[in-house]
């Protein structure tokens, strides 16, 4: 099998979320979508992305068992502290109040999708050439 940029593959989690979001039918008159099991869906996407491309460049999934969200805000805050804040601020919105809670207000789904190209973006920057996993 072929190795494939964690880079890449987060950013391919962030058009899949894209599509996904689309079928949550948004309501311009209440400003929010209107199937949360859609937005579940999304927020799941976009947070699974953002670990990718923040495992690409802290490794934080090396040996056994799943790593909490303390593991990487640890690794995080230990080298950038302006990513540590990206990554607690997108945990709230994509894991927990889109992927949990199903929030379906725009302006909380815009943002989380915001957050996600942020830590995307930084872990870019900060990812050794080449991106491979």
């Amino acid at each position: 099998m072929e190795k494939k940029d964690p880079i890449e593959e987060a950013r391919r989690y962030v058009a899949n979320a894209q599509e996904v979001i689309k079928k949550a039918n948004y309501d311009p008159e209440l400003k929010s979508y209107t199937d949360g099991k859609y937005i579940k869906t999304a927020g799941d996407i976009l947070w699974k992305g953002c670990l990718i491309a923040i495992d690409a460049v802290f490794h934080v999934r090396k040996g056994k068992g799943r790593p909490s969200i303390d593991k990487y805000k640890e690794a995080v805050g230990k080298r950038d502290r302006k990513l540590l804040q990206h990554v607690v601020n997108g945990y709230n919105i994509m894991h927990l109040s889109m992927g949990y809670d199903g929030i379906k207000d725009k302006k909380v789904c815009d943002t989380g999708f915001e957050y996600a190209n942020n830590i995307i973006e930084r872990c870019t920057v900060m990812c050794p050439e080449p991106a491979l996993a």
